[in-house]
């Protein structure tokens, strides 16, 4: 590890290289004797633990204490008989004293509170919360709350003649931008048109609008539900119940749509994952054949003249029949790409995380959907390739939850997995001449391919024990395709401190000359760093948290 100040002493560090403990002070030995090593182990810790420093000063690999000890291993106990060892015999006893050598560089991002920033400002946490996710999930429930108004005024007879449209169209929509496959055009058609030559202001738009299609799903589903309540209402109103088979599928589809609906809330998403995988999904294709019912029988009642009119070439001739095809074809699809495959699981020594191992290569920035059974609950997680012609990839699930910790208890030799992948964030990368991408955990299965597989992206992994607890595997794919001068790899147990994440990403993020920084953390490292990139003004994308 270099002692120069005009370049991060990390960003060329090795994992597997021994961190430094700090240089003693210069303190000769009272009656100028030489200290035994208990006492020198004492004054190792003492000088480690400074209660007045919040830093850890670095000493460069040249530089003794005044024991004579050379550069003790960090890694090591610390122990008298270990000290004792490394202690060479000292020379005759020489009076004069010693000159005062220089203190260690002084590293701002070695420092052991994780954020020096003050509180961020209120413009920032409300950019936070008011995000894209938001802003587009609001945008399309005021578009469709206007035009449920001037509908029921009379100021809008096309919503108030078509309002199957609405339901079907709204609906379809947020199906769509759930679906692998027109996920993955559409990020095949940005990353060709828009990459790197178009300003920094349109790519950054870009990956927030990709990132935050969930809005979309969000505000349209909810808007169809809606367009579904009003429409019900508006039959029983002008009919009663003169027709009370299309009053009876009215009902039941809204019942099954707002079931599908509140089961989809991050509340309960977070606290019964389980519970919303069932209802979300199997309530959800209920709702797909009372849609089909509710959109046949409606296209056969006249509501007008209270009259059922058989009439077959209407159903072809209504715009919601399209839409409920669309649909239909849109949930349908990615179904038809899940298969059960084989794969091999890795346990690394700490048992905290299980390492599945399948076959073929795949590009960056992708997660992939795994579980235990064909239609029941699935999972998501992140992929690492070394490249898209590579004969595997993996993936890191984290013992979290029932479904992962089966993994590790059970360690299957087969698992059940859409082989269509869905695209994230870091698939934009490309849009990029160079980039920033942190991780912390277990959240390098986010990123680690995306440096693995570009030469422009530089990666900051913060984490513990690295080997006992991502395994070998994990840990040379990281060595062997991510250079040395393009990674700091950052063990919070052998150096004992954890880095001022903020500090170091604004110095990486300028030496790099990055143009984005993506973030994959758990919900308080996430917040943190996103708030401090957004203060230091460096555009930023974190970890989606049930969008």
């Amino acid at each position: 590890m270099s002692s120069s100040t005009d370049k991060p002493v990390s960003a060329r560090s090795s994992i597997s290289e021994h961190t430094r403990v700090a240089s003693l002070p210069q303190t000769p030995a009272p009656n100028n004797t030489i200290p035994s090593p208990l006492e020198a182990a004492t004054h190792i810790y003492h000088a480690n633990h400074l209660a007045s420093e919040s830093t850890l000063y670095l000493a460069a690999p040249d530089l003794t204490n005044s024991a004579g000890i050379i550069n003790v291993d960090q890694s090591s106990e610390g122990t008298a008989r270990n000290l004792e060892e490394r202690a060479p015999e000292r020379p005759a006893e020489n009076t004069e004293e010693r000159p005062k050598q220089p203190p260690p560089p002084k590293l701002n991002y070695f420092q052991q509170r994780r954020n020096e920033l003050k509180t961020a400002p209120w413009w920032v946490k409300f950019r936070l919360i008011f995000n894209t996710y938001r802003k587009l999930c609001i945008t399309v429930a005021v578009f469709n709350a206007l035009a449920i108004y001037f509908a029921s005024i009379g100021k809008f007879q096309y919503a108030a003649t078509h309002p199957g449209a609405f339901i079907v169209g709204n609906l379809c929509v947020a199906v769509l931008v759930r679906n692998e496959c027109f996920l993955r055009l559409l990020f095949l058609i940005i990353n060709t048109l828009f990459a790197k030559w178009s300003p920094i202001w349109v790519r950054t738009g870009i990956s927030s609008v990709l990132q935050h299609l969930g809005g979309i799903h969000s505000g349209c589903a909810s808007s169809g539900l809606a367009w579904m309540i009003w429409r019900t209402v508006q039959i029983v109103r002008l009919s009663g119940w003169s027709g009370p088979a299309l009053n009876a599928f009215g009902i039941i589809t809204c019942t099954t749509l707002g079931i599908t609906f509140f089961a989809g809330w991050p509340v309960v998403r977070n606290r019964a994952h389980n519970f919303f995988e069932r209802w979300h999904r199997f309530l959800g294709w209920t709702s797909l054949v009372m849609t089909w019912v509710f959109s046949m029988i409606a296209t056969q009642f006249n509501t007008m003249t209270l009259r059922w009119e058989f009439n077959p070439m209407a159903v072809p001739e209504a715009q919601e029949f399209w839409f409920v095809l669309v649909m239909t074809f849109c949930i349908v699809l990615p179904w038809t790409m899940t298969r059960r495959v084989p794969i091999e699981i890795e346990i690394p020594k700490k048992k905290t995380v299980a390492v599945i191992k399948f076959r073929r290569g795949m590009q960056q920035g992708l997660l992939g959907r795994i579980s235990h059974h064909a239609v029941w609950e699935y999972h998501l997680f992140g992929l690492i390739s070394v490249s898209p012609k590579a004969d595997c990839h993996y993936m890191i699930c984290g013992v979290q939850g029932d479904f992962t910790r089966s993994l590790v208890e059970r360690r299957p030799t087969h698992i059940w997995t859409r082989e269509l992948k869905l695209p994230h964030v870091s698939h934009t990368s490309k849009l990029y001449h160079k980039g920033l991408r942190v991780c912390t955990g277990t959240g390098i299965g986010s990123g680690l391919s995306t440096c693995m597989q570009s030469p422009n992206w530089f990666l900051i992994w913060i984490g513990s024990d690295f080997r006992n607890t991502f395994g070998d595997t994990i840990v040379d794919l990281m060595e062997n395709n991510v250079g040395e001068e393009r990674r700091i790899i950052w063990d919070s147990k052998a150096r004992k401190a954890r880095p001022n994440v903020v500090q170091l990403i604004k110095e990486t993020y300028d030496s790099w000359g990055a143009e984005v920084v993506f973030i994959t953390s758990n919900y308080q490292g996430n917040m943190e760093m996103m708030e401090g990139c957004k203060q230091l003004g460096l555009p930023c994308y974190g970890t989606l948290w049930d969008f």
